[in-house]
């Protein structure tokens, strides 16, 4: 035992309760497990365990530990559904991570409350606040992201450098700040996030014992633990050699390696730009009061911690309350231990201000913004996850303030200290209630809307089709159904997104083309067999692909003949180049290509979450005939009859081919089935909205020849809208 420095009065530490924290990552573990996705869910969820199936490289920076590390995972058969292990994996790491911060807040709060029980049911009532906030909890049922191995990273590192700081000096405690090293820089390998712990563990050292980042010996051996941990990159050179079935980037070239490193592919504007602007001359920069409202959005992510289940006025009380909690447990322990307190406020600056500035974000999806300007495509508060974990830890110190005024009242009526603290721990409940107002909309459970949807977008393609997609939540479902649960692994994905870069035109040259099986298939698609295609999708050559230029103008309108379709390129209608020019990028021109090569060899569809694209940029709409979720590309105009009407906003509808689809093959049960609070995710809502829409169309396009069909389509579809934001209103119904 020893005394804590930076305290005038400060008691001698106990042991670290390394048993209660077990039992807290336990206890965490099993409400994840409880309220956990059952499957793969939209964003980059699919793309991350697709990744770890297939031991593949995702998307910039590539995150090598996050794919090895799951990839083992995976082979443990925890559960018959494979997204299910990898959601089990981001749970298990974020419970982890709470009993590693359960033991940095029970170590903090020894020298304001003594008596044991107490002070761990108050680090106890911390960390629970942290593990329950919305975005903690919503990332932890589910490996959306690799962030949750990077918030036990920040947690294992924070508690290392405490413990080394609590033990005497020539106790051999060096080895507990070379693992801090050592795990800083292996979570690099799984995000960049990991690092935000650098600035407190600096502080930390600074302040406890700053001659050991002189010791040659120590800077020797960490010298050589950063080696060690920055080794694990070597993955994606060696991995990306041996083309998996994803290998984003393709990083088997150094400069193909460093472009990945630093996320060229993104394109993301110096922190010194405003992000809604184009880069040159005419941009605004990086103004106090873009950093304001960037702030503003922080804020508003923060508000959602507490009570995301409840009303906007709930959620501002309990905001008041949490940020009240946490700043008084910040004065506390800055009364208690300026040496913790400060790297805690060190930590907390590097998550929020300084993170904040340096992500340098366009304004929120859910904030007002301009229509003339760019804005973030979907809610990004899963980026600020660490600080509303660590958050937590000051709330608990906070409900221990408040403990220790009901204590001390207490004293002229109670004599017995230990008595007056267990009458005072009532007030950690203030802690347990984000656990009560998210535990509706932070659960995934039940929820196979992703997975389904994939399936069902597959399943209505022909044998060995070319499908078009816009982005990731169109794309990255149907690479996990294809790669990871074998689904329609005749089809070629085609993503726009993608298209424009060359390591993925490259793929599309390389990929084989697996057999259709007839049997695993619906039964509108028990045909006869159908022989494969004779060679790639893409008949260029290595040389053609190079030799594609990132964009081509085009000044007049043109019609052009591609396989018996007209092709209308308007420059009204195109990528606008200015002085009445567009342009088209390159993936427009491989959709073009395709359409040239390909149609009449193999059936060319494109998803209606590509919106009008095919309509806007080429004037397709009188070749393209709808079957449930897409449309096929016919070789000649579309003549209307019985079985081919045009329905509203669908366009062309192949009606007994999308029947069959909607009440056969499609998931019902999934989509139109009842959410409590609705679906939470806004930004992804257009794939709930699209059944909607599809189902309304075949009611549109039966009810007077099929009333009891019309009927039971008009059923599902106000049953899908219920789910949404969308108020549901058929074509020609007044209400």
């Amino acid at each position: 035992m020893r005394r804590v420095s930076g305290s005038p009065a400060a008691p001698e530490l106990t042991a670290p309760p390394y048993g209660a924290a077990a039992l807290v990552t336990l206890l965490v573990f099993v409400l994840y497990a409880v309220t956990l996705a059952p499957t793969v869910q939209l964003w980059d969820t699919p793309e991350y365990e697709t990744a770890a199936r297939v031991l593949g490289i995702p998307h910039p920076p590539g995150n090598p530990l996050f794919v090895l590390l799951a990839h083992v995972w995976g082979l443990i058969p925890l559960a018959a559904d494979y997204g299910a292990r990898i959601n089990l994996f981001a749970a298990l790491t974020s419970a982890a991570a709470a009993g590693v911060f359960f033991l940095v807040g029970e170590r903090w709060l020894q020298p304001i409350v003594p008596a044991t029980a107490p002070r761990r049911l108050a680090a106890f009532a911390g960390t629970m606040c942290g593990a329950t906030a919305f975005t903690v909890w919503n990332q932890s049922v589910v490996n959306e992201k690799v962030y949750t191995v990077s918030l036990f990273s920040i947690a294992l590192v924070l508690w290392l450098v405490v413990r080394w700081a609590d033990l005497p000096a020539g106790s051999r405690r060096d080895h507990l700040l070379l693992a801090a090293v050592y795990v800083t820089l292996l979570s690099w390998a799984n995000h960049q996030m990991g690092l935000l712990v650098v600035p407190p563990v600096l502080v930390y050292v600074a302040l406890a014992d700053r001659r050991v980042l002189l010791s040659p010996r120590f800077l020797a051996c960490a010298a050589g633990a950063v080696v060690i941990a920055l080794s694990v990159w070597v993955y994606l050179p060696i991995r990306a050699h041996v083309h998996p079935a994803m290998n984003q980037g393709e990083p088997d070239t150094w400069r193909a390696f460093w472009d990945v490193f630093n996320r060229a592919q993104f394109g993301k504007p110096p922190i010194s730009d405003n992000p809604m602007y184009p880069r040159g001359p005419g941009n605004p920069g990086h103004t106090l009061g873009l950093y304001g409202q960037q702030l503003l959005n922080y804020g508003q992510y923060f508000a959602w911690q507490f009570g995301h289940d409840w009303s906007a006025a709930a959620q501002r009380f309990l905001v008041v309350l949490f940020l009240s909690l946490g700043l008084l447990g910040a004065a506390r322990h800055w009364r208690a231990e300026r040496r913790s307190a400060l790297a805690m406020a060190a930590l907390w600056v590097t998550l929020v201000p300084v993170l904040v500035f340096y992500l340098n974000f366009k304004t929120g999806y859910s904030q007002p913004f301009s229509l003339r300007l760019e804005h973030e495509v979907r809610e990004r508060d899963y980026f600020f996850i660490a600080s509303f974990a660590v958050w937590g830890l000051w709330v608990g110190i906070g409900c221990a303030a408040l403990m220790e005024w009901v204590h001390d009242a207490l004293a002229a009526r109670i004599d017995e200290p230990a008595r007056r603290w267990r009458l005072a721990t009532p007030v950690l409940l203030l802690a347990l209630v984000p656990l009560a107002g998210n535990r509706l909309t932070a659960s995934r459970s039940h929820e196979t809307l992703a997975r389904d949807y994939a399936e069902d977008v597959l399943q209505s393609l022909d044998p060995y089709a070319i499908l078009v997609t816009a982005g990731d939540n169109d794309t990255f479902p149907l690479w996990y159904a294809q790669e990871v649960r074998g689904v329609r692994r005749d089809v070629t994905v085609l993503c726009l997104s993608l298209a424009n870069t060359d390591w993925f035109l490259r793929q599309m040259q390389r990929q084989q083309v697996a057999p259709f099986d007839s049997t695993a298939g619906p039964p509108i698609l028990h045909r006869h067999a159908v022989p494969p295609p004779a060679g790639p999708p893409l008949a260029w050559t290595p040389r053609e692909l190079d030799t594609l230029e990132d964009i081509y103008l085009v000044d007049h309108p043109a019609t052009v003949r591609l396989s018996g379709v007209e092709v209308q390129l308007d420059p009204a209608r195109l990528h606008p180049a200015g002085d009445g020019r567009g342009y088209l990028e390159r993936s427009d021109v491989v959709v073009l290509e395709l359409i040239k090569d390909q149609l009449g060899k193999r059936p060319i569809y494109f998803g209606y979450s590509a919106g009008n694209y095919p309509d806007r940029f080429f004037g397709l709409t009188g070749y393209l005939e709808g079957h449930g979720f897409v449309r096929k590309l016919q070789n000649q105009p579309i003549t209307p009859s019985d079985s081919v009407r045009v329905v509203g906003q669908l366009g062309y509808l192949n009606i007994p081919r999308s029947t069959t689809l909607l009440f056969d093959v499609y998931h019902t049960g999934t989509v139109a089935r009842p959410r409590p609070r609705g679906w939470v995710d806004r930004p992804s809502e257009n794939i709930l909205a699209t059944y909607g829409l599809l189902y309304t169309g075949l009611w549109e396009a039966v009810r007077t020849k099929d009333p009891v069909l019309a009927s039971q389509a008009l059923v599902l579809a106000d049953s899908i809208f219920k789910n949404t934001s969308l108020s549901f209103l058929p074509p020609g119904e007044v209400r």
